[in-house]
């Protein structure tokens, strides 16, 4: 073989490199994703069998249940590693809802862990989210913000209600003392209708599942008896 056969032979495999390497290099990300998410699946499994849950690896009803964003937004909306039972009392979920926006190179996959818990009437909707520089730009064009009478529950939440007494009769003293904990820092929370919900931007965690459920619980129990049976439900107390 003269040199030149030699040269274009070596230049022609160092083309070849890159074009074969590629679809190895998918097939083994794509390899690689499937053994993550069967991990995940199995933990999720692990856990809903000690405390008596089921998991659905999806659930697309789950995406459309609610319309104030985060969610409604963007485009194929869904609800992956489902888990689903009863926790104090009440049926409850947990998930990773995750949705796309914008199109080519501006295209995002956007991924939240929400917690879910039903309520035992309809409620108005009431929102809490942390105080941050999208709330204050919020703020700055007219968003709500209601006020209460802790300075430290003011800074850390941003709170919007169409029925401003109902925030003030649910956002006691006592509730505004356990939404300042450590465990409800960067979640956003919503009552809204039969539900009570709380998200935040990342996938679904096993280790923050549990606190966020009792947060839940606490948000639920706070309700006071009169606004629950102004709704319809008795609750037998107070």
């Amino acid at each position: 073989m003269d040199l030149i056969s030699q040269v274009v032979g070596g230049s022609a495999m160092l083309v070849a490199l890159p074009m074969v390497g590629l679809p190895v290099l998918l097939l083994v990300g794509w390899y690689l994703g499937i053994r993550r998410s069967q991990k995940r699946l199995d933990a999720f499994t692990a856990w809903a069998a000690t405390v008596g849950w089921s998991l659905f690896p999806v659930d697309d009803r789950l995406a459309g249940l609610w319309n104030k964003s985060p969610f409604g937004l963007g485009e194929s909306r869904t609800a992956i590693e489902v888990l689903s039972g009863t926790w104090s009392g009440s049926p409850a979920q947990s998930f990773t809802y995750r949705y796309v926006t914008g199109s080519g190179k501006d295209r995002t996959t956007h991924r939240l862990h929400v917690v879910t818990m039903a309520l035992p009437a309809f409620l108005p909707t009431l929102t809490l989210t942390p105080e941050g520089a999208a709330a204050k730009l919020a703020k700055l064009v007219g968003g709500q913000d209601l006020s209460f009478e802790s300075d430290d529950f003011n800074r850390a939440w941003r709170v919007e209600c169409g029925m401003e007494k109902f925030a003030y009769d649910v956002i006691t003293p006592r509730l505004m003392e356990r939404l300042l904990r450590s465990d409800a820092a960067g979640l956003s929370i919503r009552i809204d209708g039969t539900d009570v919900l709380c998200w935040s931007t990342g996938e679904q965690s096993l280790e923050a599942l549990a606190p966020r459920l009792e947060l839940l619980a606490a948000v639920r129990d706070a309700v006071p008896g009169f606004v629950w049976r102004d709704s319809g439900y008795d609750p037998g107390n107070g």
